[in-house]
């Protein structure tokens, strides 16, 4: 597979935060966070980031090592133009089978797109039923 998008990384705070502003899909041991910048732009924009919580500073570096080499492989092909992932690890990320961690990654991808382009479903106006006879909606006489 070949990268087919421009690929630059995540360098500060508010980035990261504005990505946290968008949808996110949680897949195995990755969760993936996306925005569309709207900006015109078609650079893919992506940061990693590990807490505390999933093991100390080894843990996190190499969970953090294995999310970028997922997304070096991925994102390129299954991204979207102009958007920012950030890609969390989470408690299983550095134990995962490389395989899985690489599905989870595509599966996680692929859910983001398809979400943003199939729009919000609609929502169904439910109109109250009003009590002629005295009884309430939903008792059977």
């Amino acid at each position: 597979m070949t990268n087919l998008l421009k690929i630059e990384r995540l360098t500060s705070r508010p980035q990261f935060l504005a990505a946290a502003k968008g949808v996110s899909q949680a897949r195995g041991a990755v969760v993936v966070q996306r925005l569309d910048r709207g900006d015109g732009d078609d650079t893919v924009r992506v940061g990693f980031t590990a807490t505390r919580k999933i093991g100390g500073a080894v843990v996190r570096n190499r969970a953090k090592r294995r999310l970028r080499e997922a997304a070096r492989a991925l994102v390129g092909t299954h991204g979207e133009a102009g958007s920012d992932y950030v890609l969390i690890a989470r408690m299983g990320t550095t134990a995962r089978p490389w395989d899985r961690l690489l599905d989870d990654v595509k599966s996680a991808l692929t859910r983001l797109a398809t979400s943003t382009t199939a729009g919000p479903a609609p929502i169904s106006a439910v109109t109250p039923a009003s009590p002629t006879t005295g009884s309430t909606p939903g008792q059977d006489h």
